[in-house]
């Protein structure tokens, strides 16, 4: 097995080598987020011939925009930058990661029909863990008084989560979905006016995004900058080397800050 994005690698902002494009061509599966979230990857996958070999593991997923559901279930959606409106950060929502796991079991017992059995065990178990997870995120967010739960954020990435565990998406100081779109001076103007308005108490910024924009926010705001993990997870040895350790990083800064 080999892992396409390097750790603490954006992949909005991902350029990948004509090596990465080799190793794509001689993999007999190949794993994506889809939803639109790689950029990168569609004329990736056109150089290595590698249409079929690819799972976009976010399909039969209901993708939203905006906090809302959007109609397509499970269809890919493709703007530059803010993917036709829809959020592909389908990740925020232990319960849609199970959806992951139901599509990286099956393809794997496609090709490997004799382990089928083994990968079903370990989607049973997975499955257990995010449901504990998930859980546990809910005992956490009621420490926070329901008029805290605003969020703002680098780029708008957690509608899957703020929906699920009834936090507000105040505003993003990246429009869209993408790391790579860049503001307005008024659409800054805006979410600061919008943060003063709201009482809103911190900013999150992801450590793989320069955190300029957030820091001249922060301190026009009179706001507290608060790090999570939003694109990759850290260094093996670091605080989030895992989904499950991840969301739970970044749960305690939501309830740390907004408490």
């Amino acid at each position: 097995m080999s892992i396409l994005l390097p750790v603490g690698t954006d992949p909005h902002a991902f350029d990948p080598t004509p090596q990465d494009v080799a190793n794509m061509a001689e993999a007999d599966i190949v794993f994506a987020n889809g939803a639109g979230l790689e950029d990168f990857l569609e004329s990736m996958i056109e150089s290595a011939g590698a249409k079929d070999k690819v799972v976009h593991v976010s399909d039969g997923i209901k993708l939203m925009s905006g906090g809302h559901h959007d109609e397509h279930e499970g269809e890919e959606h493709h703007d530059e930058h803010n993917h036709g409106g829809i959020d592909p950060h389908t990740r925020f929502n232990p319960l849609n990661v199970m959806v992951w796991i139901h599509n990286i079991a099956y393809a794997l017992s496609d090709v490997d029909p004799d382990s089928a059995q083994a990968y079903a065990h370990n989607e049973e178990v997975y499955e257990a863990e995010l449901v504990e997870l998930d859980t546990w995120i809910r005992e956490q967010v009621a420490q926070i008084p329901e008029d805290n739960r605003n969020l703002v954020t680098d780029h708008s990435l957690f509608t899957y989560f703020a929906d699920e565990y009834s936090f507000t998406q105040v505003g993003a100081l990246i429009p869209g979905y993408s790391t790579v779109s860049e503001p307005t001076a008024q659409e800054l103007a805006q979410i600061e006016d919008a943060i003063e308005d709201l009482n809103v108490k911190a900013v999150f910024v992801g450590y793989t995004v320069n955190p300029v924009l957030g820091e001249r926010v922060a301190d026009d705001t009179g706001t507290e900058l608060v790090f999570v993990y939003t694109g990759a997870l850290s260094e093996t040895d670091g605080a989030a080397a895992t989904y499950l350790h991840y969301m739970r990083y970044n749960t305690t800064a939501f309830v740390n800050a907004l408490r």
